[in-house]
């Protein structure tokens, strides 16, 4: 599984022109998943997305998680995050997780993030065409990935 944060001032997700999800300072969590990811790698990112401190502090130092400001999260699947690019121009996205495999563990990881995080996740709708808004603060982005913890 893998995880792109953005730190956002505000960030929202349309989907056939209405809004699914809008919040102010937080995280835009992009989340792309694939066959071998499991409740482990969920309960991983989850606690890595929620201590992340990224957040400045009262002297402006990136000391806070986004639990620490009291900010909001919203969750928009992503399956291009698993594009293999390394032959020719045209990604490949046969890492990605079908649909059927991936829209239960996107749904999972949504639960436990509002479960540890103790809050209303946000979200977009998996596989919709969404349109993503976003004004990232800094910029910071942070990509983790579950199948190799650096």
């Amino acid at each position: 599984m893998r995880v792109v944060l953005q730190r956002v001032s505000e960030a929202s997700v349309t989907v056939d022109g209405n809004k699914t999800a809008d919040i102010q300072k937080g995280l835009l969590v992009l989340v792309g998943i694939e066959d071998a990811d499991t409740q482990e790698d969920i309960d991983w990112l989850v606690g890595k997305i929620i201590k992340m401190r990224i957040f400045g502090d009262e002297n402006e130092v990136m000391n806070c998680s986004v639990e620490d400001i009291d900010g909001e999260i919203i969750v928009v699947s992503q399956f291009t995050l698993h594009a293999a690019t390394k032959k020719g121009n045209r990604p490949s996205y046969i890492k990605a997780a079908k649909p059927e495999f991936a829209i239960p563990i996107y749904e999972q990881f949504i639960t436990t993030l509002e479960k540890e995080f103790n809050k209303k996740i946000q979200s977009g709708i998996f596989g919709a065409d969404m349109k993503v808004r976003l004004l990232n603060d800094g910029p910071v982005t942070i990509l983790i990935d579950s199948k190799n913890r650096e």
